[in-house]
C-alpha cells in the first residue's frame, strides 16, 4: 500500500485558445481553416508528492494556476500530459455549489446535493439539522436558492460537502466566504480533519491559515513550483512575490529595500510567571545618506504560526506612537506585560517608511522565546484579572 495519498509527475495542462469568435455555424464552417489560436500553457511540469495525513497547502497569486491544479487532482480536468496518482477516497470542496437547483428551496438542495454526493435519503435526514446550523441559514431553508446571496450558497455548499467521508480532502478558498462567524466555524473543521489524519490539499491567499494548519506548501507561479517547503518558507515566498524589484528578499527570513536595516534582535530565551514583562529589543541602522521618519514595529506568533500580538494590528493613530525620527544607529526597545501562556513563539520584525508603507526591512522569525508557567492552563493567555464587587 502507497505511503502517499497523492502522487504528481510532470503534470502539463494546455487549454486551446481561439483568436476569433463566431456566433454561427456557417460563419465556423466557412473559416475553420484560416482561424488563429493560442495555446495557454497553465502547468508546466509539475511533479510532487502528499503523504497520507498531511495537511498540504497551494499558494499562488490570481492566474498562477493554483486552481487548475486543484482540478486537477480532483480529475475535474484531464491533463495534457503527465500523471495524477490517488490512494483512497477523495472529495473535493471545490466549485460548491455544482448541481444546486435555483427553483428549489434551500431544503430541497440539501437532498439534491447530498444525492449528488452519495448520500442516502436517511443519511442526509439524520445531517439536516448539522448542516443548517453550521450554514446559519435556518430562517431561510424553504426559500427558493435563487433569492440567496452567491456567499450564502456557498456556505449551504460547503457544509453538505463536510459531512463526506472522505480519506483527501480538496478544499479551495473557502474562507473566502463567509462572515468571521462562518470562518471561525471553518478553521474548527480544519482543526478536526487535522487531528482525524485525512489527507487535506488547501489552496488559499490566507497565509494565517496556511501557517496555522498546513504541515508543507508549495507555491505556484506562472504554472511551475517555484517554491516547495514548510508554511513559513512558502509564505515568505508569497509575500516576495508583491515586492517591488528594488524590495527583493536578501535572505530566506529578511528583505527589503535595505534603506534600513535591524541588528541584534534579542529577546529572553525562556519567560516564567516570574518575570512581569516580554522585552524585545533591537538596533535600527540606516544607509549612508537615510534621514528620516521610520515606523518600528513587531508580531508575536505561537508555535502554529498564528498571530498572538503585537504593533500590526494597531490602529492608524496607535501606529503613530512607533514612528521615530532616523538618522544615526538607534537602539529600541518594546515592553509588553507577560500574559502569554505556556509554550513556544517568534518574533517577527518590520521597519516601514510611513507615509509610503515602502517596507524598508521585513526580519521573519528574528527572535524565538518560550514560555514556562507552573501551574499551567489551557487559556491561550493569561492576563491580571481583578475583581471588584460593587
Amino acid at each position: 500500500m502507497s505511503e502517499y495519498a497523492i502522487r504528481v509527475r510532470d503534470l502539463r495542462k494546455e487549454f486551446v485558445l481561439p483568436h476569433e469568435r463566431h456566433s454561427s455555424l456557417k460563419a465556423v464552417l466557412m473559416r475553420t481553416r484560416d482561424r488563429g489560436y493560442e495555446m495557454q500553457h497553465v502547468l508546466r511540469g509539475v511533479t510532487l508528492d502528499i503523504a497520507k495525513g498531511e495537511f498540504f497547502g497551494i499558494v499562488g497569486r490570481n492566474g498562477s494556476g493554483k486552481s487548475t491544479l486543484l482540478k486537477l487532482l480532483a480529475g475535474i480536468y484531464q491533463p495534457t500530459s503527465g500523471a495524477v496518482e490517488r490512494h483512497g477516497a477523495l472529495v473535493p470542496l471545490i466549485e460548491l455549489g455544482v448541481g444546486f437547483n435555483p427553483e428549489l428551496t434551500g431544503r430541497e438542495n440539501v437532498y439534491l446535493n447530498g444525492a449528488m454526493l452519495g448520500f442516502s435519503r436517511r443519511r442526509v435526514q439524520e445531517i439536516y439539522d448539522d448542516v443548517v446550523e453550521f450554514a446559519d441559514l435556518e430562517p431561510f431553508m424553504d426559500q427558493k436558492l435563487k433569492n440567496y446571496s452567491s456567499g450564502m450558497q456557498v456556505r449551504l455548499a460547503f457544509s453538505i460537502a463536510t459531512r463526506a467521508e472522505a480519506d483527501i480532502l480538496l478544499i479551495d478558498e473557502v474562507l473566502a466566504v463567509g462572515d468571521a462567524d462562518f470562518q471561525r466555524k471553518c478553521l474548527a473543521y480544519f482543526r478536526e480533519v487535522k487531528a482525524s489524519g485525512t489527507t487535506v490539499v488547501f489552496v488559499s491567499h490566507d497565509m494565517d491559515a496556511v501557517r496555522k494548519f498546513c504541515d508543507r506548501a508549495v507555491l505556484v507561479e506562472n504554472g511551475e513550483l517555484v517554491a516547495h517547503g514548510t508554511p513559513d518558507e512558502v509564505a515568505d515566498a508569497y509575500a516576495h512575490l508583491f515586492m517591488p524589484p528594488e524590495e527583493a528578499a536578501s535572505d530566506g527570513r529578511r528583505f527589503g529595500t535595505g534603506a534600513v536595516t535591524m541588528r541584534d534582535a534579542e529577546a529572553p530565551a525562556e519567560l516564567t510567571e516570574a518575570d512581569a514583562d516580554l522585552v524585545i529589543t533591537t538596533t535600527l541602522v540606516p544607509a549612508d545618506g537615510f534621514g528620516g521618519r521610520v515606523r518600528a514595529g513587531f508580531l508575536v506568533r505561537d508555535a502554529d504560526g498564528a498571530p498572538v500580538f503585537g504593533t500590526s494590528g494597531a490602529t492608524a493613530t496607535q501606529s503613530r506612537q512607533y514612528d521615530l525620527d532616523l538618522d544615526v544607529p538607534t537602539t529600541i526597545r518594546w515592553r509588553v506585560a507577560n500574559i502569554l501562556n505556556d509554550g513556544d513563539y517568534t518574533v517577527t520584525l518590520t521597519v516601514t517608511d510611513p507615509d509610503s508603507g515602502s517596507v524598508l526591512e521585513e526580519w521573519n522569525d528574528a527572535a524565538r522565546f518560550a514560555v514556562r508557567r507552573v501551574p499551567r492552563t489551557a487559556n491561550l493567555v493569561v492576563p491580571p484579572i481583578t475583581l471588584d464587587v460593587v
